[in-house]
């Protein structure tokens, strides 16, 4: 993903995240510590009402529960906060808001995301006093990665608490090529390894149902790519497909740490040639390129869509509507496709912890201390549990020393996933503060988080059940390269690695990724004896534009990011 999020360059959502990009960090599973912790606990917290103004750049979010649900309201009684959530108008553009937020000098009391933008601006807060002071929990999650949380070798502040959870195991795959089961099933099951074996899968399906049950044309494959999430749908793939890492919009290489804009390596060019294939031949949604996300999600959740290159938490919408409905022959399976056999997908290639993006307590907090306090009660034990299982008696129970999710809240979370995030808040509070990753034990010996083996089983449909059986494996992860196939990245993801807003490299990248937002669609739409032209254009544009230099920059925070980790 890229924090990508985005992950955006790989995105935030965030990176979302992060997880779901499918980078994964380390494989311990109890929680470090921090023998230099100063910090303690408030015993006696304040709980005076407050109203905290939360800045996201995401799209406006249907299920924010506005701290009503049941996990908000304990939130409310244990600290007295009142979150307000602001999303981006922009479009659900990140970027756009952040620089909006900047150029007004008007800024919320927290921030999710866009700390470079924010930092350069002097707007947010050094974390680093504060949690020393009054972060005994946060100090605990992060424990020997404190120092990973600094900003650079010359600035040693905190300016963020990084989303991604710390210790994680991956236990599943969300993204990569999705493809129906109906599809695989009438289909005999076939190999979906290489894009001619997922293109062949597409065609066959359609040739023979070219109209839905209720007459309306079925689609072989759209992207979600008319707004930010062309880095998630289009480009991202480029780099999976043709065996790299999830290093955002930027090729590290592993042996010299040398960095460059992805889009130069040749065989993402043919990565590309086969998406202008895949619209020549009738199979890519035309609307790929125009549509909004709304209507990418409303598309989806049709059961029209038999195919999609994406990640389970950007069209998680559209398919919470196709299991309410009880469609789950129209949802989909994940698989780990590239461009010929000849290469390996690395989405689950170990970064170790890679910090990043995150909370920010910004200049025009009211209070930071209460801020401070208020996010560490997230990360503490009492905090963690809440937010990721609920209430006990309500949606877990204890048995023999086991948390529990009861049959009916665990049909509800899984096939009414979105009223069941409003009603119950859980899944609201979890990229709010320092959390454990997944498989990570508390002093129980339970897990944290809800995401372990025994109920991703319980989450799968029979759908998923029947096509994971077919390909001999219990979980999508097993049908990825395992991380032990590939060394860990001592820069972890470099989508998390920001330039300095404003600076030459900076404006020669935002140039570069104007370029790829033209030109990459117009080569994928072209006519194919026109693709060679448009993509050899493409590439003097960006020699134009400066990305050499862009490069240049790119490989020195590379390096400075390899000796702040290991200092």
């Amino acid at each position: 993903m890229k924090g990508k999020v985005a992950k955006i360059s790989s995105v935030l959502i965030v990176s979302a995240l992060l997880a779901t990009t499918g980078c994964t960090n380390s494989s311990q599973t109890k929680p470090t510590t921090s023998d230099a912790s100063t910090a303690t606990a408030d015993p006696k917290p304040d709980l005076t009402p407050m109203t905290v103004r939360l800045g996201t750049g995401g799209p406006f979010d249907p299920y924010w529960d506005e701290m009503q649900s049941d996990v908000g309201k304990v939130i409310k009684e244990k600290t007295g906060i009142t979150l307000k959530k602001e999303f981006s108008v922009e479009g659900g553009d990140p970027q756009k808001y952040y620089s909006l937020m900047v150029a007004s000098n008007e800024y919320p009391d927290l921030v999710s995301g866009g700390v470079s933008q924010l930092v350069n601006a002097g707007a947010v807060l050094d974390l680093a006093p504060l949690i020393d002071k009054y972060g005994p929990n946060i100090k605990k999650v992060y424990g020997d990665y404190m120092k990973r949380l600094r900003w650079s070798n010359t600035d040693h502040a905190i300016y963020a608490l990084p989303w991604p959870g710390v210790n994680g195991t991956t236990f599943d795959a969300g993204g990569g090529f999705e493809i129906q089961h109906q599809v695989l099933k009438e289909l005999g099951y076939p190999q979906i390894k290489t894009v001619k074996d997922y293109e062949a899968a597409l065609k066959a399906y359609k040739d023979k149902h070219p109209t839905t049950a209720d007459g309306k044309p079925t689609i072989g494959m759209s992207l979600n790519a008319g707004e930010w999430q062309i880095v998630i749908s289009v480009t991202n793939p480029a780099f999976f497909t043709t065996g790299a890492p999830d290093d955002g919009e930027f090729f590290i290489d592993p042996k010299t740490y040398e960095a460059k804009l992805h889009y130069l390596r040749p065989e993402e060019k043919e990565y590309f040639r086969w998406l202008n294939h895949m619209n020549d031949i009738g199979l890519l949604d035309p609307e790929s390129f125009t549509q909004k996300y709304d209507q990418y999600k409303a598309k989806i959740a049709t059961g029209r869509v038999l195919g999609m290159i994406d990640q389970e938490w950007d069209y998680g919408e559209a398919l919470n509507t196709l299991k309410k409905e009880g469609k789950f022959d129209q949802t989909y399976a994940h698989f780990p496709v590239t461009l010929n056999d000849t290469y390996k997908d690395h989405s689950f290639q170990d970064t170790g912890y890679m910090a990043g993006p995150g909370i920010s307590i910004t200049k025009s907090a009211k209070d930071p201390v209460r801020l401070i306090k208020f996010l560490d009660y997230l990360a503490s034990d009492e905090g963690q549990v809440l937010i990721n299982w609920g209430i006990e008696g309500v949606h877990y129970k204890v048995e023999n020393g086991k948390r529990v999710i009861p049959a009916d809240v665990l049909e509800k979370k899984n096939n009414d996933a979105n009223n069941f995030k409003k009603s119950t808040g859980i899944g609201n509070y979890t990229l709010l503060s320092a959390s454990y990753g997944d498989g990570v034990k508390d002093p129980s010996g339970n897990y944290y988080t809800t995401t372990f083996p025994e109920l991703i089983q319980a989450k799968y449909s029979k759908a998923d059940k029947e096509t994971l059986a077919a390909y001999k494996a219990s979980t999508y992860l097993d049908l990825w390269p395992k991380k032990e196939e590939f060394p860990v990245k001592p820069w972890g993801a470099a989508w998390t690695i920001n330039l300095e807003t404003g600076s030459e490299a900076d404006v020669i990248k935002t140039k570069c990724l104007d370029i790829m937002k033209k030109r990459v669609p117009e080569a994928i739409l072209a006519k194919p004896d026109q693709f060679d032209a448009i993509w050899d254009a493409f590439m003097k544009d960006l020699d134009k534009a400066g990305v050499q230099k862009l490069n240049q920059a790119y490989t020195q925070l590379v390096k400075d990011r390899i000796k702040l980790w290991n200092e």
